[in-house]
């Protein structure tokens, strides 16, 4: 089967790999898009130290059932739209045995810690299939990435009552604005470009400031009343906009991280304490984030056409890699067509 490998920092090529065999309580899957991910990003250009190359990147898919092994429990049928759940979980691990297990700590992601999905055929537990009803192959490629925003707003125990600043209005970023906004919140969207912080309005978000050329804590005191906000979901992962969290969250209130920031950060640590603020790391997602997508999407209200910047196929897959990589901040999501 034809897949897509990234071989070396910014080689990428179509390989041919045998086609995978379904087993007991298994699944095989004919994948019609993969998303590329930010972590996919950060493989091409050789800054991801949890990758091992060549690897197959992968795990944002809209993808079709075409066989069913044994001991699969009914509910599943050949031709059913479906994406996938693309993380691993031991059971046993403390993360585990508290039911957290989106932060397992050995956890495998498809295309990062294990060989991806962006090939014709995948074989995967059916613990790991998620039905997506009557929602596109195409459209089901958005789901994971946008359930990652839902479960921050999860571990943020949003409120229709709070204000939400949500830093960064990238994939991620878009679906912490439609579910903390779902759940009657009054958002502000912070970004650089002015075309996704439209894009975040349209999403849901009540206000939006543009950090590069706005003053954001005057802004945030305007919207605020002069109390800062709730709940500050940080999308980015650099040190400005962690240290910009803590800034202009307010008293009491609670930071979520999804980002992860490459370098380290210096804070003052005095707000961490005088502010009591509530610190929360927020990693992958939980099946029911997923399903709160697909519910979300199945109304059709998302915008998605918007959401997909381009697509490519196998072949041109470097070259829209490589377009990424030079403007990352102009990109929602490239999907390739398998």
């Amino acid at each position: 089967m034809k897949a897509v490998q990234i071989v070396n920092p910014s080689e990428m090529k179509v390989v041919e790999l045998e086609k995978p065999v379904v087993g007991a309580g298994e699944v095989l899957v004919r994948i019609k898009y993969v998303g590329f991910c930010g972590s996919d990003l950060n493989t091409f250009l050789g800054r991801n130290p949890m990758v091992k190359l060549p690897v197959v990147p992968g795990h944002e898919v809209g993808a079709v059932i075409e066989e069913i092994g044994p001991d699969v429990p009914a509910g599943f049928e050949k031709g059913m739209n479906v994406t996938l759940n693309p993380y691993t979980n031991c059971g046993k691990c403390a993360s585990c045995r508290n039911g957290r297990v989106n932060a397992c700590k050995h956890n495998e992601t498809l295309g990062v810690q294990r060989n991806g999905v962006m090939c014709e055929y995948a074989v995967l537990p059916w613990t790991k299939i998620i039905p997506a009803g009557d929602i596109s192959p195409r459209d089901c490629a958005l789901i994971e990435p946008m359930s990652v925003g839902f479960h921050a707003v999860s571990r943020g125990q949003v409120i229709d009552n709070e204000y939400v600043m949500v830093i960064g209005c990238g994939m991620i970023g878009i679906g912490a604005i439609v579910r903390a906004a779902l759940r009657g919140a009054v958002v502000i969207a912070v970004d650089l470009d002015d075309e996704k912080l439209e894009l975040a309005r349209r999403m849901g978000a009540s206000h939006t400031v543009n950090s590069k050329t706005e003053d954001v804590h005057r802004r945030i005191q305007e919207i605020t009343k002069g109390f800062g906000a709730d709940v500050v979901i940080e999308a980015v992962g650099s040190p400005v906009t962690y240290v910009m969290a803590v800034d202009e969250v307010a008293f009491c209130g609670r930071v979520v991280c999804i980002g992860y920031a490459k370098s380290e950060v210096a804070f003052q640590t005095k707000y961490f304490v005088q502010k009591e603020l509530d610190i929360r790391g927020s990693r992958n997602a939980l099946p029911a984030d997923f399903r709160a997508v697909i519910n979300y999407m199945k109304a059709g209200t998302c915008p998605v056409e918007e959401l997909i910047t381009k697509v490519a196929v196998p072949e041109n897959a470097l070259e829209a890699m490589t377009e990424w990589a030079a403007n990352p901040g102009k990109v929602f999501r490239i999907l390739v067509r398998l």
